[in-house]
This record gives C-alpha cells, structure tokens and sequence, in this order.
C-alpha cells in the first residue's frame, strides 16, 4: 500500500491511513503521528509502555491530541500538554505500530503538565474505575476512558468521532 492510501487490511477499512510500519517498539515520550481521510495528520504520545489490561496484558497507554497539521513536523511543545486531549487516553499494543497507523516522529522527556496526574478508565465488566495498572479508584477522574486493549481499529473509531468523521461501517 502506498503511504496515505485509505486503510484496508485484510477485510478491516479505517478511516486512518497507513503510513510506515515498523517492528521498533515506542518509548515513553514518543510522539507519533496518524493520518485521518482529510490528509491532516493527528499526534499522539506514548504515556507509558507498562500499563496493564485486567492486571495480566502489558500495553502502551497514548494520548491524543486536538492538534491537527498538513505535515507531521513536530507541533509546539504547548499543543502536547494533557490539557489538549483529543479522546480520553487509550491502552494499545504495538500493532498500530507494526500495521503502519501511528508512526513515531520523535522522542521528547515529558515536562511538568504534560501527564495527567491520574489515569482513569472505567471497566464496564466489573462498574468500576480504575487506573492504567488496574487499581481501582473511589470515582470518575476526568477524562476517562474505557478499560481495555484498544485495537487500531477502535483508535480509529475514538479519533474519527473526536473529529466529526463519519466512522467506517463494521463489514
């Protein structure tokens, strides 16, 4: 597939392009990008490489930004502050990476206001709140996102409707 083209992997179409597949394995503090049917690229930032899924599945916890540009050249440091959230934050594994979604395009040490003091996903299974390692929490801490291992295909979702694109059909 050439880079940018619409997504179809095997019978799976998203809204977000690919752009170029790797095996390396994000760090925390890397920034990637995705690239939605507009040709605008989003940017996101890998928050953690430990988080834990049902306390057993290691994943990458990410942010994704509001910031929106036609190139991927690194946005302000300012537009990639936890206050500049697009979606809630996600728990993923390495296969956006590895299919091509998010491609990182650089590696920056956080900075004070660029994490969120507490992470917060509600777990629908047991009605709870939890944090990224799976601790349960008293209540909502805003945002809050949905406890699981998120595919690039329900990434896709998330971004699309952040953004008012009409998601893709499931088939």
């Amino acid at each position: 597939m050439v880079e940018g083209e619409r997504s179809l992997v095997g019978s799976v179409q998203t809204n977000m392009r690919i752009l170029k597949p790797t095996r390396k394995k994000p760090r925390l503090g890397d920034v990637f990008v995705l690239q939605m049917p507009d040709d605008k690229y989003s940017f996101g930032r890998v928050v953690s490489t430990s988080a834990m899924v049902g306390g057993r599945i290691q994943s990458q916890l990410i942010y994704v930004f509001e910031i929106r540009s036609a190139s991927k050249d690194l946005p302000a440091r300012s537009e990639l502050r936890s206050d500049h959230l697009l979606v809630p934050p996600m728990m993923t594994n390495l296969l956006p990476w590895s299919r091509g979604y998010l491609e990182t395009i650089a590696h920056l040490p956080f900075e004070p206001g660029e994490v969120l003091s507490q992470h917060c996903f509600y777990d629908s299974f047991f009605q709870k709140y939890v944090d990224e390692l799976g601790n349960d929490l008293p209540g909502p801490v805003e945002p809050v996102g949905e406890l699981g291992l998120q595919s690039f295909r329900t990434i896709d979702d998330a971004v699309s409707a952040g953004l008012g694109i009409p998601l893709v059909p499931e088939g």
